[in-house]
Formats: C-alpha cells, sequence, structure tokens
C-alpha cells in the first residue's frame, strides 16, 4: 500500500452514521423515485457519503455532518443529501425512530 493512502475510517461511530445515510437515502429513493431498489443517482450518492465519512478526518469525535465545520463533499452531492435529509429526516421518525432518536442526539 502507497504511504500516500490515508487509512479508512470505520469506527463505530462511523458506522453508525453509515447506517443512518443508508436509510434516509433508501427511504427517499423509494419516496422519490418508486422503487424497491436504489436507482443510479442514488446508489452513486450513497457511494460517494460512505466513502466521504470513510475518510473523514474527525473519527470517533465526528458529530453530524450539517455540524461539521469542514464541507468535505463536492456541492452538487451536498445539495443531494441535502434534498435527501429534507424529504426523508421527517419520514425516518416514522420508518426508523431509533436511528432518528440517535442522530438527533448526536447534532
Amino acid at each position: 500500500m502507497s504511504k500516500h493512502v490515508k487509512e479508512l475510517n470505520n469506527g463505530p461511530n462511523i458506522q453508525k452514521e453509515k447506517e443512518i445515510v443508508n436509510k434516509m437515502i433508501g427511504l427517499y429513493c423509494r419516496k422519490k423515485h418508486h422503487g424497491e431498489e436504489l436507482c443510479e443517482e442514488c446508489q452513486n450518492l450513497k457511494d460517494y457519503a460512505f466513502l466521504r465519512l470513510s475518510h473523514c478526518r474527525f473519527g470517533e469525535e465526528k458529530s453530524a455532518c450539517s455540524n461539521c465545520k469542514v464541507h468535505c463533499y463536492k456541492p452538487n452531492y451536498r445539495q443531494q443529501m441535502k434534498n435527501v435529509m429534507r424529504h426523508a429526516g421527517p419520514w425516518m421518525l416514522l420508518y426508523h425512530p431509533v436511528y432518528s432518536v440517535k442522530h438527533l442526539l448526536n447534532r
């Protein structure tokens, strides 16, 4: 492995964030794009979000991305994620209440 490649961050906080992102993108895609499987656009967003989370510099001290001072998403992905959060956030309370409470506590 090259010494220029950063070590991936896959600690418990990052894994929890990935679970929440996965649930939110899944809900968004089902409600907006009406499919059981993620469409290509949503799958790309999920892959990008997981990659960014795996490289998060804050590791175990990570808070919710919305509170982060560092914007590690490219602007188009950041806007897509905002749309997902805006739409799926209220639905998370109904479909995944435990994840919702955990996410709100993490903010």
